[in-house]
């Protein structure tokens, strides 16, 4: 059966918020269900070219597609035991941790599967996005890391030798990015809050790879307080024509919501219409290169309210719903039920943060495309 244009699969259930630090960590589990319920509350889980699929649960054998086997007996061991650091601090062991993150492992590897068998064009696994995670350990809450994953599924199992990863976290993704650093399948493009200000400390310039893979890491450090005039112009200048002389045969994007300006562990200045813009961008060069086969994570995101906007703002650029939507009144009860705090009527965001002229940034990110342009393009 053919695909209608712009059809796209959510990857969802409950079981995945089942990965839980705990009441005091900053990454809520909350927020997935509250994203999802705002897709229904907006209509969107009716209308025809969107599904809603239940996620699997990722095996062994494909975890060690990218992660030891060492490190995965530990953290069954710790998942057990149900405490524990699995890192250096900021990703503590919880019982059933394993089980929790192979959920989500899994739900993106059934997104793959959707996309790249041809079943659908699209897909979202919102719980997704967990780009921290090195082949020998944990970091950053990340446990797993199933973009990775996904990356090497993709070469074992379809043979792809063209795999675009962009991320869109105020992160950076280093454990993607240094797990295929002299990998000359993966075009890897990250903007970011720069590492001198921000965790992980990494992600900078001069990072292009090796060996092989040499040009084709792009690291765009954002210095603090960047607002959507320059992160804009950085992405227009260069995003397209690095994916037009790579023609990727299939798109990864992480859609980290903590880029927002709202976000409580950044410092970026960044609205929904960002999200919008790459969004609508990464959406027509899907179609151009690769027959719209995009695959979507969710990411960072540590404001609840802005999580649930960031993401349903990517997903109206890629189902073309352009209405400034109000936030349904049903959603905001269940929203201050959960959380407890006021929140905006609207989608998108009504008041635009400050984007003053700032020399300092403009700059910064004039130096940064020149560079590019300079040693890539």
């Amino acid at each position: 059966m053919a695909i209608e244009l712009n059809e796209v699969a959510i990857i969802y259930d409950d079981s995945l918020s089942k990965y839980d630090f705990g009441k005091m960590h900053p990454l809520k589990p909350e927020r997935l269900k509250l994203t999802f319920e705002l897709l229904r509350s907006i209509g969107y889980l009716e209308k025809p070219n969107i599904s809603v699929f239940n996620p699997k649960v990722a095996k062994e054998e494909e975890l060690v597609l990218f992660h030891s086997e060492s490190y995965i007996e530990t953290v069954k061991k710790y998942s057990d035991i149900g405490s524990g650091l699995l890192d250096s601090g900021d990703t503590p062991a919880f019982k059933e941790c394993f089980e929790s993150t192979c959920i989500i492992v899994g739900a993106s590897l059934k997104a793959l599967e959707l996309v790249a068998d041809g079943k659908t064009h699209h897909a979202f696994n919102m719980s997704g996005g967990l780009h921290h995670a090195f082949k020998n350990r944990a970091s950053g809450f990340c446990i797993f890391n199933d973009p990775a994953i996904c990356i090497e599924f993709l070469k074992k199992e379809y043979d792809m030798e063209r795999i675009l990863y962009l991320d869109i976290d105020a992160h950076h993704g280093d454990g993607v990015m240094y797990g295929f650093y002299s990998d000359s399948t993966v075009l890897d493009i990250d903007f970011h809050e720069d590492g001198n200000h921000l965790f992980p400390g990494t992600g900078f310039v001069y990072e292009l790879g090796k060996d092989k893979a040499k040009g084709l890491k792009i690291n765009f450090p954002l210095p603090p307080g960047t607002g959507d005039t320059q992160y804009i112009r950085g992405f227009r200048e260069l995003v397209p024509a690095l994916i037009d002389k790579f023609k990727p045969e299939i798109m990864l994007m992480q859609c980290g919501a903590d880029s927002h300006y709202d976000d409580r562990l950044t410092h970026l200045n960044l609205s929904t219409n960002m999200y919008s813009e790459v969004a609508n961008t990464i959406h027509k060069l899907a179609h151009k290169y690769c027959n719209g086969k995009l695959i979507m994570f969710g990411g960072g995101g540590y404001n609840l309210f802005n999580v649930s906007r960031c993401w349903t703002v990517i997903l109206n650029e890629i189902i073309d719903e352009k209405s400034n939507i109000d936030v349904p009144n049903s959603w905001r009860i269940l929203y201050k039920k959960i959380v407890g705090e006021p929140i905006p009527t609207h989608l998108y965001d009504e008041e635009m943060p400050s984007d003053e002229i700032d020399d300092r940034i403009i700059d910064e990110v004039t130096k940064n495309i020149e560079y590019f342009k300079s040693n890539i393009l």
